[in-house]
This record gives C-alpha cells, structure tokens and sequence, in this order.
C-alpha cells in the first residue's frame, strides 16, 4: 500500500421523499437530500455523507476533490487538514464544514476498508454495544 494514492472522489446527490412530512415545532419538510462522497483507491471504495443542500455536492466537486485527489488515503488527518486549509477563504460553518465532513467520513470509511477492518476497530471502539434509541424531536414520526 505504500503507493497507493487516491484516485478519485465520486459525489452524488439523492432527494428522498418522505412518506409524510415531518417537523420539529419550526420547520415542516416532505423530502431529505443526501449528498453521497466515496473517495476510491486501489478499486477500494469509501462511503461518506452529509445531509445537506445539494450544493454541497458542487462544493466537493469543485473545491475539495482538488485536494483530495491524489493524496494518501492512509494519511486521513493529513487530508482533513489539507481540506481544511484549502476553504480558508469560504468560511467554515454550514455549507463547507458539511461538505468536509462527507469526505471525512468517506475517508475513514475508505482507510478501514483498506486494512480490512471494521470501522468501529479504526476508530477504536470504546464499547462492545450501545443501546438503539429514537431520537431527533421529530414529533410527527409515529413510535
């Protein structure tokens, strides 16, 4: 794996309708947008997302993929930090620090699957299970 490189950064975007609409008390939506990042590697693909405007799809594209290509898909921090830098200019919240987030975690994903391991062994799991939970406020999602 010592010259194994990024080869590229597939992005795409899906609009999911909802089978109802949901709310939390100040807004009301009848669709979620997913915009997928999967950096690819010696034919290895990550997976990566944020849920976002799809704008954030043209940002990767134009703004990150740049960055990301090419580099060592070992070395995730290093291209963190290397996004992170590239931005400086666009301002961090919302849009850009969705976007990053998407290649971060498409990254990550991409590392582990590259040493054949779990995600979770990566990362370093700090528990063998968690307990399952709804969660988010969604009030108009039935149990």
């Amino acid at each position: 794996m010592a010259d194994l490189s990024i080869d590229r950064l597939d992005v795409s975007v899906y609009s999911i309708p909802l089978p109802e609409p949901e709310a939390d008390g100040t807004l009301t939506w009848d669709r979620v947008t997913v915009v997928l990042a999967e950096p690819v590697a010696g034919g290895v693909r990550g997976l990566g997302f944020t849920y976002g405007a799809a704008a954030c799809a043209a940002y990767i594209r134009d703004k990150l993929a740049d960055v990301v290509v090419g580099r060592d898909p070992m070395d995730v921090p290093g291209t963190w930090a290397a996004m992170v830098r590239a931005i400086r200019n666009d301002g961090r919240p919302g849009l850009v620090s969705s976007s990053i987030a998407a290649v971060d975690a498409g990254l990550w994903d991409l590392k582990a699957k590259l040493l054949e391991i779990p995600l979770c062994r990566l990362l370093g799991a700090v528990r063998t299970e968690v307990p399952v939970y709804g969660s988010g406020g969604f009030c108009s999602l039935t149990e």
